[in-house]
């Protein structure tokens, strides 16, 4: 049998692993020729990489779908991707009326509404309650152990979840479904001062996502509180921020400092043009948890002691570069690369190497790297998160 026929038919274009300077060798097959055209940069490496780095990358796509009445849920954790010890992320979809029941958390939720929207209640440890109504581009946040729940609205919506622990899992959250389950009836009668026979239709098992009418207007589901609404609102609309424009792209910054709430998780939202790269940086108080919302790019993670590793990514990826790590995001694709880059941090922090190199006497500048006055003369004082220039 011709393996490279069978293996490799019906593709226009089969990539090999060779590198332009005559590296490496055919593949005949057997191999997944879909996975390597979309991996070109893993495939064949830059001839810049060394070394052994660990996996930096993990799709949506190869997750396991729980699929509920309302909706439908998906993780990415440290049991899929082991070097993401600090975050684990959940991307969910709530139908128009779809209910994430009544819960809580030991880890803090932090969240980025991608499509639709989504009505959102909480009540804090004081009694103080809180609702709203989020839409596309809008955070919340809810700090550990406050139960809440979300709903979707006319349209539904989807989000991404994001918790301050790798080993999070969705599937392990406290529901109130779950809890009246496991709680005899006489306790519960005891609790609320009502007959057993009040709880005589409650659900023999956890809920966690179910079907229900679209609620009406806020004003219609309002509940008066004696001790008032939380102090501090659980939700931020990250859109409306005016963003740091810079050539090739923008980003807006979201941490303590703008969302007060927000004390465990900092992100960025980092939009990339054709062309564009975030640029050559590192974050020096928390490993970044990526999440690549459109386009594609790639990235090279540079771990020190003549090691670094390029992967590539595209929409519904997970990335991840533990703190310290240097690294860039450039965008390969000709559609504009939109991703968020998230921190087990209260606050954002990342050092730029062209404002520490233009901060940094020029002697020693040239006598560490050899260069002279073309790239001193070009170095910037001014850090831009993302950076754009024509090629030569």
């Amino acid at each position: 049998m011709d393996r490279r026929t069978s293996e490799h038919r019906g593709y226009a274009y089969v990539p090999q692993p060779i590198r332009e300077d005559g590296a490496g060798a055919t593949d005949p097959g057997p191999r997944d020729v879909l996975r390597d055209l979309e991996n070109p940069n893993m495939l064949v490496p830059p001839v810049t990489d060394a070394g052994t780095v660990p996996n930096l990358k993990f799709s949506f796509s190869d997750t396991h779908m729980r699929l509920e009445h309302g909706g439908w849920s998906r993780e990415v954790t440290v049991r899929e991707l082991p070097v993401s010890t600090t975050i684990a992320g959940v991307n969910m979809r709530l139908t128009p009326g779809g209910v994430r029941e009544l819960h809580w958390h030991k880890e803090a939720e932090w969240a980025f509404v991608i499509i639709g929207r989504a009505r959102i209640t909480a009540v804090d440890q004081n009694g103080r309650n809180f609702i709203a109504d989020v839409g596309a581009g809008d955070l919340w946040y809810f700090p550990p152990g406050i139960p809440h729940s979300i709903q979707g609205l006319e349209e539904g919506c989807e989000f991404l979840l994001v918790f301050d622990n790798g080993s999070f899992s969705e599937n392990d959250t406290f529901t109130i479904s779950d809890w009246l389950a496991h709680t005899p009836k006489d306790v519960l009668a005891a609790n609320f001062g009502v007959p057993e026979g009040a709880f005589a239709h409650i659900p023999k098992q956890q809920r966690y996502m179910y079907q229900a009418p679209v609620p009406g207007p806020i004003p219609t589901q309002q509940v008066p509180d004696p001790y008032g609404t939380v102090p501090q609102s659980f939700t931020y609309r990250l859109l409306a921020q005016e963003p740091i424009r810079t050539p090739g792209g923008t980003a807006r910054i979201v941490d303590s400092s703008n969302f007060p709430v927000s004390v465990a998780i900092a992100a960025a939202l980092v939009e990339i043009e054709p062309g564009g790269m975030r640029e050559l940086h590192w974050h020096p108080n928390s490993d970044e948890w990526q999440y690549y919302l459109t386009g594609q790019g790639r990235m090279t993670a540079f771990a020190a002691n003549g090691t670094a590793r390029t992967f590539d990514y595209r929409a519904g990826d997970v990335g991840y570069v533990p703190a310290a790590f240097g690294h860039y995001i450039q965008n390969t694709g000709s559609d504009t690369l939109w991703f968020l880059e998230m921190f087990k941090s209260p606050r954002f922090a990342d050092v730029s190497l062209n404002q520490w190199m233009a901060l940094t006497p020029g002697e020693l500048i040239q006598d560490t790297l050899h260069v002279g006055p073309e790239l001193l003369g070009a170095l910037r004082k001014e850090k831009w998160p993302v950076v754009k220039y024509p090629r030569f």
